[in-house]
């Protein structure tokens, strides 16, 4: 038996290529997206069961922390649309290698992050 195997993996020691980190941040999107759904859904079957409820969802939306999650889901919807359509050309082929992965990835995070300062200047506009 090996005796040098390590009991526990410390993934802060690893150094990650940039695509990886694209790739698992898409993933992360995606899990923000699903829960950010069901939060949405809730807040559009209140606002729609009363004129109450329709000023409780708006009154908590505009809030700073309202506002904050409203961003924050917007900034997950923008990098996970710029990163699937990545995906989307790679399954087509375009940009497979490594070099041209990690130009990719690089403009995954610049285009993304451009949407991301768009959506939070829409927010609190």
């Amino acid at each position: 038996m090996n005796q040098k195997r390590p009991v526990n993996l410390d993934l802060t020691k690893f150094s990650f290529p940039l695509p990886a980190l694209t790739s698992i941040a898409h993933r992360v999107a995606g899990v923000i997206l699903f829960v950010g759904v069901i939060f949405l859904l809730c807040a559009l079957s209140s606002s729609l069961e009363s004129a109450e409820g329709f000023a409780s969802i708006k009154n908590s939306m505009t809030s700073g922390f309202g506002s904050f999650i409203t961003w924050g889901l917007l900034s997950a919807l923008a990098y996970h649309f710029v990163a699937g359509i990545k995906h989307l050309l790679m399954d087509l082929g375009i940009g497979e290698d490594k070099e041209s992965g990690v130009i990719a990835a690089a403009f995954t995070i610049i285009i993304s992050g451009v949407l991301i300062v768009l959506a939070g200047v829409w927010v609190w506009a």
